[in-house]
């Protein structure tokens, strides 16, 4: 059971990942980010890490996905003219932190604790001590996607 669970969530995450990424409508896209943020909550909730899922579900989809949907409505995010883009280059920066993220993967120790991280302390002790700096690089790449989100929804001036 467990494993059809996984199955589907993970087909919710990729499927809501591609929607993200080829949607022509910002609004569109941004509904199947909640989605897909939703879906990883879910696989979190899965590894029996109720910490992390619930800061998933109230920070990311409940913060960072109202505060995407309200620039988008201040920014006036719909337009009618095709969005300009560059197809090649946009996936070459993602196969390099897919490999990126791979090797990662590969390389990543024990688990911290083989019963599922029940509590916060597991979790502060090795994130701001083994893993701090691939948390530091996390918050650039989460200021990078603002940028990029702003960068989306701003009206062009002649």
């Amino acid at each position: 059971m467990r494993d059809l669970a996984f199955y589907a969530l993970a087909a919710l995450v990729l499927g809501g990942g591609v929607t993200v990424v080829s949607a022509r409508s910002l609004f569109r896209a941004a509904f199947a980010l909640a989605g897909t943020l939703l879906a990883t909550a879910g696989l979190y909730a899965l590894l029996r890490a109720p910490l992390l899922a619930a800061v998933q579900i109230i920070l990311y989809t409940g913060g960072i996905l109202t505060l995407t949907v309200f620039a988008l409505v201040v920014a006036g995010g719909e337009r009618g003219e095709p969005r300009w883009r560059r197809p090649w280059p946009a996936a070459l920066a993602a196969l390099a932190v897919f490999a990126v993220l791979g090797r990662a993967v590969i390389e990543v120790p024990t688990p911290v604790a083989p019963n599922g991280l029940e509590g916060g302390a597991e979790i502060g002790a090795s994130l701001f001590g083994a893993y701090l700096v691939p948390f530091e690089l996390l918050s650039l790449l989460l200021l990078g996607a603002v940028f990029g989100a702003l960068l989306l929804a701003r009206k062009d001036t002649p």
